[in-house]
């Protein structure tokens, strides 16, 4: 008599390996991942052209007459807009790595990863790094479009610090999408479902227009929404402004989101058969 079981998970697995295997086994699987990317460099045309795209179509499509509310035209529009579309670019990208986690589930990959003596978060943190990586190519961009449509570069550390606070913010929303990314059966579910969740809490923020006009309700909202405190946060640091309550209330929220969603996503990730 034969019977087929499923392997069991190896639940022990990552506290055996030392730190030191844990930190190459992830630079190993960081490699893996960019060797992906360079054999289909299609993978990197939402990082190329959503910065493109969402700039010139908010510039020159809104930009005068949301520019007028604003007490200037289109030129004062780009010094608001820009700051809040480096927040937009944290949150968009995260959604490449649940989509691209759930690929590899479907393909057989992840099995063969999970069968290996390797260390379960290595895949995930490898996923958030190359993710990352994907991030800061997509706000590169940005702000070469952004000089070229008159933004004005006049703080540079505080351009640095905008990115390091969109980076923080956006490690922590990818383990939300790494979880989607284990929990739901396609790529196509977790892109419909960060769709879901993208789309009322870019425009139901201050990334694109001042909320002092949204009904009372929305701005009741987009006042706990954590894309309106990066986005402030963001320009109060390349504009000038307010900086350290939208600073510190987004930094608690990736904190807290982390904090959350890692271990579940790990979880997740360990014990899915």
């Amino acid at each position: 008599m034969s019977a087929t079981t499923a392997p069991v998970p190896d639940l022990t697995g990552d506290a055996r390996i030392p730190l030191r295997g844990h930190v190459r086994h992830t630079g190993a699987l960081i490699r893996r991942n960019l060797l992906w990317i360079r054999q289909d460099p299609e993978s990197m045309f939402d990082a190329l052209l959503m910065p493109v795209v969402f700039t010139l179509l908010f510039v020159y499509v809104f930009g005068g007459s949301i520019g007028q509310s604003l007490g200037g035209g289109q030129d004062a529009y780009v010094q608001y807009v820009i700051p809040g579309m480096l927040a937009m670019m944290a949150m968009t990208m995260s959604q490449g790595v649940g989509t691209g986690f759930s690929q590899d589930f479907n393909s057989g990959v992840m099995d063969r990863f999970r069968s290996l003596p390797i260390g379960r978060g290595s895949v995930l943190f490898a996923k958030i790094a190359v993710e990352l990586g994907r991030m800061l190519f997509a706000t590169t961009v940005l702000m070469i479009v952004a000089v070229l449509v008159g933004f004005d570069i006049n703080d540079w550390p505080g351009l640095f610090a905008t990115v390091g606070l969109s980076a923080l913010f956006a490690s922590s929303i990818m383990w939300v999408f790494l979880t989607l990314g284990v929990v739901m059966k396609s790529a196509q579910s977790v892109q419909a479902m960060g769709f879901l969740v993208l789309f009322p809490l870019q425009f139901g923020s201050s990334i694109f227009a001042p909320t002092q006009s949204m009904p009372g309700w929305l701005q009741a909202f987009t006042d706990y929404n954590p894309l309106s405190t990066l986005a402030d946060a963001a320009r109060g640091l390349m504009v000038g402004g307010p900086v350290a309550h939208d600073l510190w209330v987004t930094v608690a929220w990736s904190v807290a989101i982390t904090a959350v969603m890692a271990p579940v996503a790990i979880h997740k990730f360990r014990t899915k058969s």
